[in-house]
């Protein structure tokens, strides 16, 4: 935002000058500048000694002001104050973000589901059928152990463990989307859960 210092030969004009530069030591920035000249030469004279903050050198190119006959206009950069402001306020968001995704973590789980794998027919290659289900793969899926299951008229269905992570797999899209679609589904007729349970949470 630009501060208007309106006519600086005025006693008005040198005490908002002088009021101006009595949190700073310079017009603007750090060091003295081509600014703090553009103001002072704006002087018709040396102001009164009273006027103990209207002094300054001048060893640094400025970043830019705008001097006219009755005004004396400074583009004012933001404050350190403001600065901090707005760097409290993007680590306040980072923490906030970063403790959301640490709560939802912490409310995640594994949990131990049982899986009947049913064939077409008691010519389906079991074998295959097995291969086929263990080549899913997906982050917080860990197959486990197997076995087949007489169902009838020589048919047999595999019966298999598996572990997941709850926020990461669902068992209705793993049958849905990967068991029983292709290339799947040339062995697998249907998949149904037998039991599925809790095991624990995620640190």
């Amino acid at each position: 935002m630009a501060v208007v210092l309106s006519n600086v030969n005025s006693e008005a004009g040198l005490q908002k000058l002088n009021h101006y530069l009595l949190t700073r030591s310079y017009i603007t920035g750090y060091q003295a500048s081509k600014d703090d000249m553009a103001v002072f030469t704006a002087l018709s004279s040396a102001p009164p000694s009273s006027y103990v903050n209207v002094t300054s050198g001048v060893i640094a190119e400025g970043e830019g002001v705008k001097v006219e006959s009755s005004a004396c206009s400074v583009a004012s950069t933001p404050g350190v104050a403001g600065q901090k402001t707005e760097e409290e306020r993007a680590v306040a968001a980072a923490r906030a973000a970063a403790v959301k995704a640490s709560g939802k973590k912490k409310e995640s789980g594994k949990s131990s589901v049982l899986l009947d794998v049913k064939p077409w027919d008691d010519e389906t290659d079991m074998q295959k059928l097995e291969e086929a289900v263990r080549s899913v793969k997906m982050e917080g899926l860990l197959w486990g152990a197997s076995k087949l299951v007489p169902v009838g008229y020589g048919i047999k269905k595999m019966q298999i463990m598996m572990t997941i992570v709850d926020d990461l797999v669902s068992v209705d899209s793993l049958i849905e989307d990967h068991l029983c679609t292709e290339p799947g589904n040339e062995y697998i007729q249907s998949c149904d859960i037998v039991a599925f349970n809790k095991i624990c949470k995620l640190p």
